[in-house]
């Protein structure tokens, strides 16, 4: 009987013992380790998110990737859709409009992403140069501009595609290379349209790209054709 009394208080005793070790915390180590590995797990899964949104850089020898941007650009000139193609335009630079292939930054316009999102709503007539063969000034509208001399014919079915490369030229010069020497140009040409004039109406029109933030942006429209 005493020895069932002493087992007892034993126990008792020791189970005082252990629940005050416990809740002192010196055998909470164990606990400690999970609330550590636990939170372990959000830390891992951000910077997985941080690795999976870091932006790949441009591959500026890419020509599929200079293509297809040139592509998404004729198509929305096709389609006059100006407030979609503004978000193509170099957001600093804007996009420099050249009529007759010699890129001059005394004549040519240059027009910001805003001023293109409202091209057809602006009425306002400017100067956009000079007229190859006369020197005289043309005035326009920005969508009579771009009808007469940026989307003049349908380049996105174009017969002949270059890729940094002047397909064609006449009397006036040929500087892409020189005024753009950080771009890369597409350029989409028709070596005539109407074949009873034997090549002496063949057009082009080069769109030209620079890399910014991992993109390729337009920053200049350069219209040739032929001319007297």
């Amino acid at each position: 009987m005493r020895r069932t009394i002493l087992l007892l208080s034993t126990a008792l005793v020791g189970g005082l013992v252990l629940g005050t070790l416990l809740g002192s915390g010196l055998f909470s180590a164990g606990h400690g380790l999970s609330r550590a590995a636990s939170a372990s797990v959000p830390m891992a899964q951000a910077q997985m998110t941080a690795a999976s949104t870091t932006p790949v850089p441009l591959n500026t020898e890419d020509n599929d990737l200079l293509l297809a941007q040139a592509g998404s650009v004729l198509e929305l000139l096709k389609e006059k859709d100006y407030t979609a193609l503004s978000g193509l335009i170099h957001p600093q630079k804007g996009v420099t409009l050249t009529p007759f292939s010699t890129v001059s930054t005394e004549c040519d316009r240059t027009l910001t992403q805003t001023d293109v999102a409202e091209l057809e709503e602006n009425q306002q007539t400017y100067v956009w140069g000079v007229m190859d063969g006369s020197g005289s000034p043309i005035r326009s509208t920005c969508s009579d501009y771009f009808d007469r001399f940026v989307y003049n014919a349908d380049y996105a079915q174009a017969p002949e595609v270059g890729v940094d490369t002047v397909l064609m030229s006449g009397n006036a010069l040929e500087n892409v290379f020189d005024a753009y020497p950080d771009a890369r140009f597409v350029d989409y040409n028709f070596p005539g349209i109407d074949p009873g004039k034997n090549g002496y109406d063949w057009c082009s029109l080069k769109l030209v790209f620079e890399p910014w933030q991992n993109e390729w942006y337009l920053v200049g429209l350069i219209h040739s054709e032929w001319t007297t």
